[in-house]
């Protein structure tokens, strides 16, 4: 009877005949739920512009920001977190726990989503002023809600993303970015809606964050290091388009850097050898802008 009070358990009316109907419309209706999420979402930006800036403060002071999840949100949570450090050479700082570990990434294990204590050891190395991000559709999952609230009880700020807005727990954290999806296509499939709209809460949060960190020049990938010749190619495209120099120089900039494209344009735009663009990187924890702000006012 619990469950039927949740959002995203109850019956779509909108769907009710979906099983009777060709394949063109049942495409159809799965799309024209899916128009509905990105206003959702735009619902919302206020509470996910209140956590990136709470996650800023965390990320300078040297914490973490932690994501805790089961099931789909875990899964969503896992692969945002995977993908920062080779699109923003940002490493450990944004890491993912799921319930029931690697293994439940690719076989469904039902139980462990149900496990407060789970959640509360895993929680173990959450730290004082570290950021704590809970993702669960119901926004009441146990293994979510026992991670925050020992995350909370060790000084780490709180936050859950959830498609159950009025959800109690949404109560207990410092900011609830409780998203509006309402019924599934199916009912109850919240890899579906929830799914949609979590993945974007996510990669807008998750993106800000790195761009609001001096991970991004303009809106180039510049945190991304030259490892083979396929991606050396692609940052010198990025120098040029960012200092309007040519290839040549470039190059021969993202050379002397050790292929640290940060370091090569900080170089090229503030006229300064590499070790010199290297140690006001240092001193800025690698915001390009604010580093070149250094340099002209040095």
């Amino acid at each position: 009877m619990i469950d039927c009070e949740l959002p995203t358990e109850g019956r779509n009316p909108r769907t009710l005949d979906v099983d009777t109907l060709p394949t063109m419309e049942v495409l159809r209706l799965i799309n024209s739920e899916d128009a509905t999420v990105p206003m959702v979402v735009a619902s919302v930006l206020p509470e996910v512009a209140r956590l990136v800036d709470l996650a800023v403060v965390s990320l300078r002071a040297g914490g973490r920001v932690h994501y805790f999840g089961a099931g789909t949100s875990g899964r969503l949570a896992v692969i945002d977190a995977a993908e920062l450090p080779p699109t923003f050479g940002i490493w450990g700082r944004v890491v993912a726990h799921h319930a029931g570990g690697p293994g439940a990434l690719s076989q469904a294990i039902s139980d462990v989503e149900d496990d407060a204590e789970l959640g509360t050891r895993d929680a173990r190395d959450v730290q004082p002023g570290d950021i704590a991000i809970g993702i669960a559709a119901s926004g009441r999952t146990p293994y979510v809600v026992g991670a925050l609230r020992a995350s909370a009880a060790v000084g780490a700020r709180t936050a859950l993303i959830s498609c159950n807005p009025h959800t109690p727990y949404g109560d207990e954290v410092e900011v609830h970015i409780g998203l509006a999806t309402g019924p599934e296509v199916i009912s109850g499939s919240t890899r579906m809606k929830a799914g949609t709209a979590t993945k974007l809460v996510l990669n807008s949060f998750s993106t800000t964050l790195m761009i609001r960190m001096g991970r991004t020049y303009s809106n180039l990938m510049i945190s991304v290091n030259a490892l083979n010749a396929k991606l050396r190619a692609r940052l010198v495209r990025i120098l040029t388009e960012a200092t309007g120099m040519d290839a040549r120089t470039c190059e021969n900039a993202l050379a002397e850097a050790g292929g640290n494209t940060r370091v090569a344009l900080v170089s090229l735009l503030g006229e300064v050898p590499a070790a010199r663009a290297t140690l006001v990187l240092e001193e800025t924890d690698g915001g390009v802008r604010e580093a070149l702000q250094r340099l002209r006012s040095a």
